[in-house]
């Protein structure tokens, strides 16, 4: 799959109801939403999905409220946060407990016994992003898988630049103390 650029004539288009516009910002946003997603609930896949799912529904049904203030990517990284923090609210309000799933890329170029420790050492670390509180997990999220900056996160989040870096320094406060064994 090509990247796809989404311009403001796609976004128009969106707003206008082009199916064919819609598919494109799909396509080119969809694993981003689901990667942040599946990350977010700790592999569990179903969760990821319905996630993802619900993003592009919403999306098509509040387009017209994005206003071009911010890039439509900081604007739809806010959505899928929103959603996440949102489902699990509602999740703790049941005590639901999500699946321990794992996302594996195997490497065939490193031995086996390599793989197992890079396998260990991903294990270890997404156990220690899910121990996180929801707030500090998702700046940690924003910030080291889709690689945003401290203004975008302030915009996708709704807070400023110093909240984003005290919630940040926290959760590396934490994870250090969680992943000390690694070292």
């Amino acid at each position: 799959m090509g990247e796809y650029i989404i311009d403001d004539r796609t976004i128009e288009a969106c707003r206008c109801g082009d199916s064919e516009a819609f598919r494109l910002v799909y396509e080119c946003y969809k694993d981003r939403v689901y990667s942040i997603a599946i990350c977010f609930f700790e592999g569990d896949e179903a969760a990821a999905k319905d996630i993802t799912q619900q993003v592009f529904v919403k999306l098509m049904t509040s387009i017209a409220r994005f206003e071009n203030r911010s890039e439509f990517s900081t604007w739809l990284y806010r959505v899928v946060t929103n959603a996440c923090l949102d489902r699990k609210r509602s999740l703790r309000r049941w005590l639901f407990f999500g699946s321990s799933a794992e996302i594996q890329l195997p490497d065939k170029s490193r031995s086996i016994e390599e793989r197992y420790i890079q396998r260990e050492m991903e294990k270890s670390v997404r156990a220690a992003i899910a121990t996180l509180k929801p707030k500090l997990r998702i700046a940690i999220l924003l910030k080291y898988f889709e690689d945003l900056s401290y203004d975008e996160m302030a915009k996708v989040l709704g807070c400023s630049k110093g909240t984003v870096a005290s919630r940040l320094n926290r959760g590396h406060r934490i994870l250090a103390r969680k992943l000390a064994h690694l070292c």
